[in-house]
């Protein structure tokens, strides 16, 4: 498996929930840390699923939403290394702003295939708000209904059921960046952004300034796609230079922007299981994307999305959450 993949699933999977490879060297802060930022959607907590021992029977979509049919049975126990995949929203929330999911990200885990798909939805991509009744950008969702309108709208885009999530906030990354005292990208092009001058090739940034990176699009000749690509350039630096923190004062910092600034409806048990027992099954990650073309709807520019693109993707996720390998 490439490097920057190893990175990314381990990233998306581990570190960017706060686990990473302190769970047994500094337990208890780590174990309180996941405590913290368990978050049950409203209708996990319906279904009786936010409590762990409750899970089982058939996986529908959030919030009730009849469009999207059962594909298999929720995973009761991930110690039991069901397949699952799993939602990261990237939210840009900024003071006095409700904050939207700038980065959507998702990820279809299967230790018996040893591999995980993953993909990301362009944020303009133009669809169905459930629980709104209106057809708009899909990362207005979490504007309007935070997470709890998220899942929904996106299990509904994908005609598939999410089975858990991570919010993770962006500007929580500036402040976990600088503690880990800056990353370092190979940028594949130069770049002008909010008067700071981004050359070709390896650089050096702090948390403002990769946070700024990630944030770029109009200059970028693959747009909101171009714009996925770097995010996940930060994130795999950001991975990389966290294996290596050694300082207890910094790993101490870190958790406590994780707290901050992560949400997720997996539970402590469950990320401990990502990590004993699902990490050491990966043997790939394949990287896909939701094709797509740009245009204007009342002045209004989306990511149109056609059906057979929609089907390819459910086709896709479905085969990779088969649990035959």
């Amino acid at each position: 498996m490439k490097r920057w993949a190893k990175i990314v699933i381990s990233g998306s999977l581990i570190l960017a929930i706060g686990v990473g490879g302190y769970a047994y060297s500094i337990y208890r802060p780590v174990v309180d840390t996941l405590e913290s930022i368990y978050e049950p959607l409203e209708s996990d907590a319906a279904a009786g699923a936010a409590d762990p021992a409750a899970r089982g029977g058939e996986l529908t979509a959030s919030v009730g939403n009849s469009g999207v049919q059962p594909l298999r049975e929720l995973p009761a126990d991930l110690g039991d290394k069901k397949p699952f995949n799993l939602l990261v929203l990237g939210v840009d929330e900024r003071e006095n702003d409700v904050g939207r999911s700038d980065a959507i990200m998702v990820l279809a885990v299967n230790p018996a295939k040893r591999s995980v798909l993953m993909f990301n939805i362009p944020r303009d991509t133009r669809t169905e708000i459930v629980g709104r009744g209106t057809t708009d950008k899909i990362n207005h969702a979490y504007a309007f209904g935070g997470v709890n309108m998220s899942v929904p709208t996106i299990e509904n885009f994908l005609d598939v059921p999410i089975d858990y999530y991570v919010k993770v906030n962006m500007e929580g990354l500036e402040r976990i960046i600088d503690i880990l005292g800056g990353v370092t990208v190979d940028n594949p092009f130069e770049f002008d952004f909010e008067g700071t001058v981004y050359a070709k090739g390896p650089i050096d940034m702090n948390g403002h300034e990769a946070l700024m990176y990630s944030r770029m699009r109009y200059d970028d000749p693959k747009g909101d796609i171009g714009r996925n690509d770097r995010q996940q350039l930060v994130l795999s630096a950001l991975i990389e230079k966290g294996k290596n923190i050694s300082n207890l004062a910094k790993v101490n910092s870190v958790l406590g922007a994780v707290k901050d600034n992560v949400k997720t409806n997996l539970t402590k048990d469950d990320m401990m299981d990502i990590v004993t027992k699902y990490r050491t099954e990966i043997d790939k990650v394949d990287k896909d994307e939701v094709q797509g073309s740009g245009k204007r709807i009342d002045g209004i520019y989306y990511y149109i999305v056609d059906e057979a693109e929609k089907a390819r993707i459910r086709a896709e996720l479905t085969e990779q959450l088969d649990g035959n390998s």
